[in-house]
């Protein structure tokens, strides 16, 4: 196999985010995120106590969202946010940009909305992740191409001290021309535009969109450190199947001749 077990699974933040998860729903995914050795799971502020009881010496992370999905939270409700969620155990946390402010041209009030969060979080000895919304930015804003704005948005996060530059929270719905809802999430050509528009310190995040293991290993050839999943189970399960195949086609191969291998 291409990468190990390992490098697979501790990409993974088990995302347990649904607006209808239930208590029962995040012990068991949980459960499920210890089982299988991921790096975090991603939940929403009310539940990162329980998740970080359920965790304790597992190997894996908690990690909170705050002004999620929208980030339109105020710039001082999204650092008390993180505040809580640090105190509640939270080691990493996922926030999101006021895009309004951001589309509005307003920079500076987005390079302070980040920061505050990051100086908060970092004074935890927390990480953080910025999400961006890239299904929100397919036209572009503020004078500036889709791509330009991604990628001034990309080393604003920088300068503001984010860990992690992320594409998507999973919930980004635009409306498509049949009037249905949905989205990209992360895309190969975003994956490629913000790892070159950051600097090596700064950690890419994929999320939406990858529920497979080829997909998996994909962002991982991109350049993307993490990637949030809730189809964690399948995608491993698809490495260890793999595996066990690609062994057992090993096994059965005649041991290679001597003859010509090193020596008289």
């Amino acid at each position: 196999m291409k990468y190990t077990y390992e490098q697979l699974a501790k990409m993974i933040d088990h995302s347990l985010l649904h607006p209808t998860l239930t208590d029962q729903e995040l012990e068991a995914g949980c459960r499920l995120a210890a089982q299988y050795g991921v790096a975090s799971v991603c939940v929403k502020p009310y539940a990162v106590k329980r998740a970080a009881e359920l965790l304790s010496g597992s190997g894996v992370l908690v990690g909170a969202v705050i002004a999620f999905p929208h980030g339109n939270s105020c710039t001082e409700s999204k650092r008390y946010e993180a505040d809580l969620a640090c105190r509640d155990g939270a080691v990493e946390i996922d926030m999101v940009v006021n895009l309004g402010k951001a589309l509005s041209g307003d920079w500076d009030y987005v390079e302070r909305d980040v920061k505050a969060v990051c100086v908060e979080a970092h004074r935890h000895r927390a990480k953080v992740k910025v999400i961006l919304e890239n299904d929100y930015l397919a036209k572009g804003g503020a004078g500036l191409s889709s791509d330009d704005f991604k990628k001034k948005l990309c080393q604003l996060c920088e300068r503001a001290g984010a860990d992690w530059v992320k594409t998507s929270t999973g919930y980004g719905f635009v409306k498509q021309p049949d009037g249905n809802y949905n989205y990209q999430g992360a895309t190969e050509h975003d994956l490629k535009l913000m790892r070159a528009n950051v600097s090596p310190s700064v950690q890419i995040k994929a999320a939406g969109g990858v529920r497979n293991l080829d997909g998996l290993m994909l962002v991982r050839d991109l350049g993307a450190s993490r990637c949030g999943a809730t189809a964690t189970a399948a995608m491993l399960n698809e490495y260890r199947e793999r595996a066990a195949s690609q062994t057992r086609a090993g096994a059965a191969q005649p041991p290679p001749s001597a003859i010509g291998a090193g020596g008289y």
